[in-house]
């Protein structure tokens, strides 16, 4: 999944100098990310993005972030009576964070259940720089998308320090980078829904999130369940079609996957030719069949 994500990240850059709006008044639109001042070292840094199935893991509770108003806010208080549905974003991004969010708040939307009743939702910044105002700020902009007046104490926006950031960041295996010259950082795209004991039960990657696969791991979530890493595995052959909102069969890596065994095969087949026509020249390979057939007809 490493190089998907990573190639998804990369790409998403040009997609949205024009990202909309609501959640997004920390950093103006068409506001231009900074230049990078070594591409090839960016390159190679940015190769250890990867994000973590980490089911099951247990995030530390008694870490301590800060919440919208810049209330201390231990991540226990995050826990312990819904399922959470976790982001991990930076507040001042002008591109990747803001899509994972609008494509959150654009799959929870339509949901039967509702946040601060049946789930919760946290966006924990991985810049220390971000500050209790910028994630009001994208508190009050994505609650206004979610247009669901009442649900306010369901969403959390997180800052904290960087210790704390990266122990959590480490307990969901979300790996980032920042560039050191421009203060971006490279990140992976995604979302983790997370049982109410704080655990990893279901990994969704991208930036567009299936509404009723959301739902469903939600709900087991609710119930304590972990999902499989078996997901990931068909994730391998399946895209997501936001269209119909349902996963399709991805023809591309299914050829790939076919022409690999394909290579793989024909490779193995002129091996074992070409060890058997060298083992008959030396002598020590099976009789000639011409040979053999000769001896057992009946004698002169």
């Amino acid at each position: 999944m490493r190089r998907p994500l990573l190639r998804l990240m990369m790409l998403a850059a040009p997609l949205l100098a024009a990202a909309p709006a609501v959640g997004d008044q920390p950093v103006p639109l068409g506001t231009q990310a900074a230049p990078v001042s070594d591409p090839a070292a960016f390159a190679g840094t940015a190769s250890q993005v990867k994000f973590e199935q980490r089911l099951g893991a247990q995030v530390p509770l008694g870490t301590t972030f800060l919440d919208e108003e810049g209330r201390e806010t231990p991540l226990s208080a995050c826990f312990g009576r819904r399922p959470v549905v976790l982001a991990l974003v930076f507040h001042r991004c002008p591109l990747l964070c803001n899509q994972v969010l609008a494509g959150l708040t654009r799959s929870l939307k339509p949901l039967p259940i509702k946040a601060g009743v049946d789930f919760d939702v946290v966006a924990v910044s991985i810049d220390p720089d971000d500050t209790p105002a910028s994630a009001k700020a994208k508190k009050a902009g994505y609650l206004e998308r979610y247009d669901n007046p009442g649900t306010e104490a369901g969403w959390k926006f997180l800052t904290g320090r960087k210790e704390a950031i990266d122990a959590l960041c480490d307990a969901v295996g979300f790996h980032y980078v920042q560039n050191p010259a421009t203060k971006q950082f490279a990140h992976a795209a995604g979302i983790v829904v997370m049982t109410p004991g704080g655990q990893p039960a279901q990994y969704f990657f991208g930036i567009d999130f299936p509404p009723k696969e959301v739902d469903a791991a939600i709900r087991r979530a609710s119930e304590g369940h972990i999902g499989s890493r078996i997901a990931s595995l068909l994730l391998l052959c399946y895209d997501y079609d936001s269209a119909t909102g349902k996963y399709t069969l991805s023809i591309v890596r299914l050829l790939r996957g076919f022409g690999t065994l394909t290579a793989l095969s024909l490779g193995l087949y002129l091996f074992l030719m070409f060890r058997r026509e060298l083992r008959g020249r030396t002598g020590d390979g099976p009789p000639d069949v011409a040979e053999a057939t000769a001896g057992d007809g009946p004698g002169a």
